[in-house]
């Protein structure tokens, strides 16, 4: 198993959720974060002057699939988030040792 996580502008975030979830997909988490890359944020003109914004709202989100469809769901966030400008954001595939349902007890692919 594999989780993904995917860094993305706040508008791509129902796009790719409606992506997932046509690749079948059955549980996401998404969190509001802040943070920058190359372009280290962007500037503002705030009240006459120049204002360095330091950090950028992003979207995370994170997904734990079978090792099979990490492939797919790697390309529909890349298909959907791409804007071909800076900032479309960074994906991120890390192993996923176990995942256990705490209701039932259920291990693995079983527990996604």
């Amino acid at each position: 198993m594999k989780r993904v996580e995917a860094i993305i502008k706040p508008t791509k975030l129902d796009e790719v959720k409606e992506a997932l979830h046509k690749l079948g997909v059955q549980g996401m988490t998404a969190t509001e974060v802040r943070g920058f890359g190359r372009q280290r944020g962007h500037t503002e003109f705030y009240k006459g002057s120049d204002a360095s914004v330091g950090f950028l709202q992003k979207m995370k989100l994170e997904v734990v699939v079978d090792d099979e469809q990490v492939n797919q769901v790697v390309e529909a966030i890349i298909g959907v988030a791409r804007t071909g400008k800076i900032g479309d954001g960074k994906i991120f595939v890390l192993p996923v040792d176990e995942v256990i349902r705490i209701r039932t007890g259920e291990r693995g692919s079983k527990a996604l």
